[in-house]
């Protein structure tokens, strides 16, 4: 699967995430958090959710979550400031609100 949203484009198959047409590297858990928020189509994504998907239900702190968040922001050209790609509802968890795109790259 093929998630197109601002300037990125993160496809689910090569695990590859390119911003103005050049890869960016990230950690597999950036990606798994970006993969989930992109698949959620603006849905709020609870911190529970992303302990349970992203970390397969291992205890994680805060300040643990708060880092991907943090890498998985700057990977999308987004701050903690201005929250124009991922934005922190605080107490509940995280939305992507840029518009997405999915297309199944399959034939």
């Amino acid at each position: 699967m093929i998630y197109r949203f601002a300037t990125c484009r993160l496809d689910t198959d090569t695990h590859r995430l390119v911003r103005y047409g050049k890869p960016v590297h990230v950690e597999p858990q950036v990606f798994d958090l970006l993969h989930l928020l992109a698949d959620s189509n603006g849905r709020l994504v609870t911190k529970d959710e992303l302990v349970e998907k992203v970390w397969r239900g291992m205890h994680v702190s805060d300040s643990t979550i708060s880092a991907r968040i943090n890498a998985a922001r700057t990977a999308v050209g987004d701050s903690g400031a201005a929250q124009a790609i991922i934005k922190t509802v605080h107490g509940r968890g995280f939305q992507l609100v840029a518009e997405v795109a999915a297309e199944d790259d399959a034939y």
